[in-house]
C-alpha cells in the first residue's frame, strides 16, 4: 500500500507532468501566434511554482501565515478607516449592513443575525440611535419591544462607506491580473463561508440555515 506522504508525492508528480507537458507544448508552438504561446508558457511555469509550494506547506503552517496576513490585513484596514474619516466604524457597518438589507429587526435577531452577544448589539443600537442613524419603531407582536430600521441618514452613511471602500480597492486591485483578483476573491469568500459554518455549529445550530443569507454574505 503507498504511504500518505508518497501517494501525496505521486499525485504531485502527476499534476507536475501534465503542467509541464502544457509549458512543452506553448514551447514549441512556433505559429503566428508566438505571444500567446509565450503567455501559455508563462502561466504554465508559475503553475509548477505554485504546486511545488503547495505540496510542501501544510495546513498548520497555512494556518500560521493566513492569520498574520490576516491580523496585518485588519489593522492596515482600520487605519485607513480612521485616516479616511469614516463615520460609521466597522461595528456600525455590521449592523446597518443588515438593517439597511433586510429591514426592520428586532434587537435580538440583530444579534442573532451577526454573532454577537445581545448587550453589545443593544450598547451598539444605542449608539447609532443617539447619532441618528437607526431609529425604533413600536413592535406589533410586542409591546415591551421595539423594531429597529435604518433612517436615510443611516443608509446614506453606510452607502458611503461601502462607495468609498470599494474605490479604494479597486485602486489597489486594477493592477492585478484579473485571474488574481478573481481567485481571491473566490478563496475568501470560501474561508468566510466555512467560518460561518463553523460558527453555526459552535452555537449548537448546525450549519446555516436554507435559504437565509450567511453572515457576511450582505456587505458591511
Amino acid at each position: 500500500m503507498i504511504g500518505t506522504e508518497s501517494r501525496r508525492g505521486h499525485e504531485g508528480a502527476v499534476r507536475m507532468d501534465a503542467v509541464e507537458a502544457d509549458a512543452v507544448r506553448a514551447e514549441d508552438a512556433r505559429t503566428d501566434d508566438a505571444p500567446s504561446a509565450k503567455a501559455t508558457y508563462a502561466a504554465t511555469t508559475t503553475a509548477i511554482a505554485e504546486i511545488v509550494g503547495a505540496e510542501a506547506v501544510s495546513a498548520e503552517a497555512a494556518a500560521s501565515g493566513l492569520g498574520a496576513e490576516m491580523v496585518r490585513l485588519m489593522r492596515l484596514f482600520a487605519a485607513w478607516t480612521q485616516r479616511a474619516g469614516f463615520e460609521c466604524g466597522a461595528a456600525d457597518r455590521v449592523l446597518l449592513a443588515r438593517l439597511v438589507t433586510c429591514g426592520r429587526r428586532r434587537a435580538t435577531d440583530l444579534a442573532a443575525d451577526v454573532f454577537l452577544d445581545l448587550s453589545t448589539v443593544s450598547r451598539q443600537v444605542r449608539s447609532l440611535v443617539d447619532r441618528g442613524l437607526v431609529e425604533r419603531h413600536p413592535d406589533p407582536e410586542d409591546r415591551r419591544g421595539s423594531l429597529l430600521s435604518a433612517t436615510e441618514a443611516g443608509r446614506a452613511a453606510y452607502q458611503s462607506a461601502v462607495r468609498r471602500r470599494e474605490a479604494e480597492l479597486t485602486r489597489l486591485l486594477e493592477p492585478w491580473p484579473t485571474e488574481d483578483r478573481t481567485l481571491l476573491t473566490r478563496l475568501l469568500k470560501r474561508l468566510n463561508d466555512d467560518l460561518v459554518d463553523s460558527t453555526y455549529t459552535s452555537l449548537g445550530t448546525g450549519q446555516h440555515p436554507v435559504g437565509e443569507a450567511r453572515q457576511g454574505d450582505l456587505h458591511a
